[in-house]
């Protein structure tokens, strides 16, 4: 079984990224591929990398607000770009019906701010596309 390979982005004119950087390394720790991107990204930015790195999940970390409208938006690039079957998780200040919202659109999990590494870890080992390798 090879790695899982995750994207970290972060969205947006945003730029708090420790959070995205805890994460990216909890994930690495935890024995996955990781690619961070940086801070202030666009979605076209993002799909793009998702599908030249060849990941099987893309991490977003909104806390700008921005995440009914970013989020969505990557998703329909990732589509585009023959990527639908990649997990996409949030993580980020959204509030409750947002994350509902988000989640009826395909998003994976939202994770809010206090939520523990080893439950995203968990998240994303179990609900990752698998590969063969």
């Amino acid at each position: 079984m090879t790695a899982i390979r995750v994207l970290v982005a972060k969205p947006g004119l945003d730029g708090h990224d420790r959070g995205a950087k805890v994460v990216a390394r909890a994930l690495r720790d935890a024995g996955m591929e990781v690619i961070y991107t940086g801070i202030r990204q666009s979605p076209e930015a993002i799909a793009d990398a998702a599908m030249q790195e060849d990941v099987d999940v893309v991490g977003l970390s909104v806390l700008s607000g921005a995440h009914m409208t970013l989020v969505p938006r990557v998703m329909e690039l990732l589509r585009q770009r023959g990527l639908a079957d990649v997990l996409v998780v949030v993580g980020g200040i959204v509030p409750a019906d947002d994350a509902k919202t988000l989640r009826e659109a395909g998003v994976g999990a939202v994770f809010g701010p206090g939520a523990s590494l080893a439950t995203i870890v968990e998240f994303v080992k179990s609900h990752a596309p698998r590969r063969d390798g």
